[in-house]
């Protein structure tokens, strides 16, 4: 399970939606071996698509050393989609490469840059093997 605060999520959701129509990608960091996101880090989706997540390498890097520098580890590796559900893709899949981190994926295919309805949903994915998990949002 993802227990993860209404702020953290609300900031996930502004991304997506700022993004919009190209999907938005990011981290969530927090201290290695506690499960628990705290840092809110958006990137710049380098492929700067509607349909496709990149992270630039060069800020990959930079981020991996900052946590490194930080004790952190990515507890969750987030992105949107904007034209379908929030569910995993086969690229999504295959370029999962986290096995402990929590996979969200916000979907805001039915409201784009507005507010309103969205789709939040987490998983973990581990050698291909993609499995939904809850997610408890916790108000500070």
């Amino acid at each position: 399970m993802l227990v993860i605060s209404q702020d953290l999520v609300d900031a996930m959701v502004a991304h997506a939606r700022a993004d919009h129509p190209d999907e938005a990608c990011g981290v969530i960091a927090g201290p290695a071996g506690s499960d628990r996101p705290e840092r809110f880090i958006p990137m710049v989706n380098a492929a700067r698509s509607p349909t496709f997540y990149e992270f630039d390498t060069t800020d990959l890097l930079r981020l991996y050393r900052d946590m490194d520098d930080r004790d952190e580890v990515p507890v969750v590796i987030y992105h949107s989609h904007t034209a379908t559900e929030a569910f995993p893709s086969r690229t999504d899949v295959s370029y999962a490469s986290e096995p402990e981190a929590h996979y969200v994926l916000v979907s805001t295919r039915e409201t784009g840059r507005e507010e309103g309805p969205f789709e939040l949903r987490s998983f973990r994915i581990v050698e291909g093997t993609v499995t939904e998990e809850e997610v408890r949002i916790e108000v500070a």
